[in-house]
């Protein structure tokens, strides 16, 4: 199968608002892949590269040779490439890894450039997500959804889950289970405003601290310790703090979930950037260790020495992790009596630095990779009323549309605006259109790709902290911004300053 019928299939899919019609042209080019072919277009449509890292960044990608006009890379010549350039090394590795990467490059297709650039880079956006992949495979394989999505959590990845349902049905998709030493995929917490709409006072419930830090999963098997990131990365080589605690639990085999968080000297926690910054590196961990120690919380227990835990009660798993972990590696937690119980555990917890509570329902399993009631987190909503500098036309189903908008602070000094990041999230559809019409009004430019515009339209933004950056003048970010409403009842010079921003960051 060339490489230029799953982008015509990609295309199709960020083409269309029709989920059926996007399971469809998935599940058909499922259908016309050979066995071996399978688990390579499952993996392209979903944006993974299967090598996951090749030594090649965006610098590498910069100087692109000139294009050729006909597609005749197939998706077998491309993965093998990819995987011989990964496997490069030693002494001269970065300009054999360019030569590779040049020869390749080279023969393919400007829209085939783009798409294989996206995939190394880790930014490829194409619509085939979840929710997509997961009926294309039941659709194309006669397996069901259910049995799918199940294997699809325990393997991490569609790819293998496509693989074994196209060529092997139902019973090789049963078959797929926890394995220790291959990361199941994460159960996710949705989220409530306050306390109050967390609490169910018909159900059994528990709240936890929710800490700023790395998710982390650790398994054991013997004396080999693996750890995973919430994406499924390895980091094991980055933590050697924490592969020496995992190793030392008295159980042969274990997977546990957690976080792994950066501590000031006093106990409180450091700001994520600073735990960030330490898990994302490689370098020298023992100098990192020493530098920037981090401890781990675990809060979950998901296989013990061959038995999987992960349809077990929580009150269960918990009962047995508490018997493997000793407390100061556990995440701090507390049964909910009233709202009031769990609205002091919030105040405290908040008050000491922490980013918030989950609130969990101790009789619910571990819904793999689900975002459910199971757990429900709360965090302190922090807004501002900001200022759009500028906007950037829309991709996939925001094509044709203004959505990612600039967001800056007024700064009363200069009079004019600092900028603090972006956000496309929160935005309905008739925002969208609302916001295209308005943005037009005000551009200042006609770019083909950021539309700058007079600083005049304020909007109501929330967001869950803010974090040092070095990419904006101000040094300030926001962390996680979502567009609340925009705000036609305030003019620009009603806009929160840098000055108030600087004082939520305590600095």
């Amino acid at each position: 199968m060339l490489l230029h019928d799953v982008i015509a299939a990609s295309e199709a899919v960020r083409a269309t608002r029709s989920r059926l019609a996007k399971r469809d042209a998935v599940a058909g080019l499922l259908r016309a892949a050979t066995p071996d072919e399978v688990p390579l277009v499952a993996s392209y449509l979903a944006g993974v590269l299967p090598q996951r890292r090749i030594g090649i960044g965006w610098r590498g990608l910069r100087d692109a040779p000139p294009a050729g006009d006909q597609p005749t890379v197939t998706v077998l010549e491309l993965d093998r490439t990819l995987t011989d350039i990964a496997a490069v090394g030693g002494q001269g590795a970065v300009a054999r890894r360019k030569d590779h990467l040049q020869a390749l490059f080279g023969r393919l297709t400007p829209d085939e450039q783009r798409f294989v650039g996206g995939l190394i880079q880790g930014e490829l956006r194409q619509g085939a997500g979840d929710g997509v992949m997961l009926t294309a495979i039941a659709e194309a394989s006669g397996v069901p959804e259910a049995t799918v999505r199940r294997a699809v959590m325990l393997a991490g990845f569609t790819a293998p889950v496509a693989a074994a349902a196209m060529n092997g049905g139902a019973e090789a998709v049963v078959a797929i289970g926890l394995l220790v030493g291959r990361p199941v995929r994460p159960m996710l917490a949705g989220s409530a405003p306050e306390i109050a709409a967390a609490v169910d006072p018909d159900l059994a419930q528990q709240v936890e601290t929710k800490l700023d830090g790395i998710r982390v999963q650790a398994h054991k098997d013997g004396d080999d310790i693996r750890l995973f990131t919430r994406s499924l990365e390895e980091i094991t080589d980055r933590l050697p703090e924490v592969v020496e605690i995992v190793a030392g639990l008295p159980a042969d085999r274990l997977v546990l979930d957690g976080e792994a968080i950066a501590l000031a000297a006093d106990g409180r926690p450091l700001p994520f950037q600073v735990t960030g910054a330490r898990t994302a590196s490689s370098a020298d961990p023992a100098r990192l260790r020493a530098e920037t120690p981090v401890t781990p919380q675990f809060f979950d227990l998901l296989h013990v020495d061959g038995e999987d835990l992960i349809d077990d009660p929580l009150r269960e798993r918990q009962h047995r992790l508490g018997k493997l972990v000793p407390e100061r590696w556990l995440i701090g937690r507390s049964a909910v009596g009233s709202v009031a119980d769990a609205q002091q555990f919030f105040t405290e917890r908040v008050a000491g630095g922490d980013e918030g509570v989950v609130v969990k329902d101790l009789e619910a399993p571990y819904a793999a990779g689900r975002r459910g009631a199971g757990w429900v987190k709360v965090k302190p909503r922090h807004t501002l009323d900001l200022v759009v500098l500028a906007v950037e036309w829309g991709s996939g189903r925001r094509k044709g549309f203004l959505s990612n908008i600039h967001l800056g602070a007024r700064d009363p000094e200069t009079g004019g605006h600092v900028m603090l990041g972006k956000t496309f999230k929160g935005m309905t559809d008739e925002m969208l259109r609302w916001q295209t019409a308005r943005f037009r009004e005000l551009a200042t430019d006609d770019g083909d790709w950021v539309v700058h515009l007079r600083p005049e339209q304020v909007v109501e933004i929330a967001f869950d902290g803010l974090q040092r950056s070095s990419r904006y003048p101000g040094g300030l970010a926001l962390r996680f911004a979502r567009v609340i409403r925009y705000r036609d009842d305030k003019t620009a010079d009603e806009a929160d300053t840098i000055d108030t921003v600087r004082a939520l960051a305590g600095g």
